[in-house]
């Protein structure tokens, strides 16, 4: 009997990494903006990422070997990534228990209830993000003053992030270093401008990711803010504020370039990111929300099966049109 082929479900990377390679890449990669976090928040940081990525690996177990009755995936390190990721989209003032309901649902329901690993047609922790924003509103955008911290972490001091000055047009009212720098309000990953971009020059050098889905991303966010900004300096904001604050940074390098739920091809990458860059604006300006970049990329992933089927890549030993 002739041996058969089998194609495992995507992500399928083709070369000698695999996918607990890249998901360790990811990882260190995001070392740097963590590192920011926990000097800015603290004990909350602390308690907020270790709640949401023991919640997420303990969810996909008991699915897996209760549920679904198969052999557990949880040491790929992609169920670890999830948790990380979703704790880098909330306050640091979070109580645990809306932690792990939001776990429950980016695996639950973002992930697994699609077959696990490489069905999933969107990303996971934006999935969890969405739901506690939607659910929570007041808690999830709760956020707390940086180095306010103390040892009750959800009695933090408040105070109004870049994005909600904004949105209620007070002006560009935070020096381009602290924003930079990371001393502003927000989520835990997003604060951190420098450590996000420490950890994009990373994936780059390790070819974990390419260029095309962040840069059409960030530069498309870019053009439309400056057009905005053109027409009226004073009610819009520059394009630089749009792109140093909220979870563009993160958004961009880190969630929207996720093998499963992004385009396979480069021009496909690059129109995806056009879209999630214009849409974020778009919603962050004339939306309800002062944030819009998890609304855009879980909008575009919803886009990602009909741009694939535009740009289809060539066969592999076929002829080229």
């Amino acid at each position: 009997m002739a041996k058969k082929f089998i194609i495992s479900s995507s992500p399928h990377i083709h070369s000698g990494d695999s996918v607990r390679k890249k998901m360790v890449d990811v990882l260190i990669a995001l070392t740097p903006a963590f590192g920011v976090s926990l000097y800015y928040f603290g004990l909350g940081a602390l308690i907020v990422t270790m709640v949401a990525v023991l919640s997420c690996v303990l969810t996909e177990h008991v699915i897996q070997k209760y549920i679904l009755k198969k052999e557990t995936t949880i040491f790929d390190g992609s169920a670890l990534l999830t948790g990380l990721l979703l704790a880098f989209n909330l306050p640091s003032n979070l109580p645990v228990p809306m932690i792990i309901l939001g776990s429950i649902v980016a695996i639950g329901v973002g992930k697994m209830s699609f077959g696990g690993l490489g069905n999933n047609p969107f990303n996971p922790a934006l999935v969890g993000r969405v739901f506690l924003l939607l659910s929570f509103p007041v808690q999830m955008t709760s956020w707390p003053r940086p180095r306010a911290w103390n040892i009750d972490y959800l009695d933090a001091e408040t105070a109004a992030t870049p994005l909600s000055m904004i949105k209620e047009h007070t002006g560009d009212v935070l020096p381009l270093a602290e924003v930079f720098l990371g001393n502003t309000g927000g989520s835990l990953g997003e604060v951190s401008a420098i450590g996000l971009l420490i950890g994009f020059a990373y994936l780059l050098f390790r070819k974990t990711i390419t260029w095309h889905i962040p840069v059409s991303v960030l530069g498309s966010a870019f053009v439309f803010a400056a057009i905005l900004h053109m027409t009226d300096t004073q009610y819009y904001a520059s394009p630089i504020i749009h792109l140093l604050t909220g979870g563009l940074l993160l958004g961009a390098i880190y969630m929207a370039t996720d093998y499963v739920t992004s385009p396979m091809t480069y021009p496909g990458m690059i129109l995806y990111g056009i879209g999630i860059g214009i849409l974020t604006i778009v919603i962050r300006v004339f939306g309800s929300y002062p944030e819009g970049i998890s609304f855009a990329i879980l909008t575009m992933n919803a886009f990602t099966p009909l741009i694939n089927t535009f740009y289809k890549p060539e066969r592999f030993g076929g002829e080229k049109k």
